[in-house]
């Protein structure tokens, strides 16, 4: 890889591929799905970790996951209209959930 003279972080495209990853996937109707995420910015990506106990920091014990190269979670991307891995993320945030209203306790009438 070519020296970064301005001591800043590589590009996401610019880094050698990951290897072999942990990808988290889901219950799909023919097997397992690979699981899409989006980045802060709200770009779509696909996502793998370097180790099951990194997988399992972020997204839990529960998460299935399968093994998978980053060129082949690349190329399962592709024709959803994305190409971006992200290796390792450190942040995520739980799905959506219905809110359930909260009555005040002084709202309520009694009798």
């Amino acid at each position: 890889m070519a020296e970064n003279p301005c001591n800043e972080d590589p590009e996401l495209s610019d880094r050698f591929p990951a290897g072999p990853l942990f990808v988290p996937v889901r219950p799909g109707p023919s097997g397992c799905v690979t699981r899409v995420f989006r980045t802060p910015l709200g770009e779509r990506t696909a996502v793998g970790f370097t180790s099951e106990d990194r997988l399992i920091a972020t997204l839990g014990a529960g998460q299935a996951w399968i093994r998978l190269a980053e060129p082949a979670l690349r190329a399962l991307a592709e024709p959803l209209g994305f190409t971006t891995v992200t290796v390792d993320p450190q942040f995520t945030a739980r799905s959506p959930r219905p809110v359930n209203p909260v009555v005040p306790a002084f709202a309520l009438r009694v009798g």
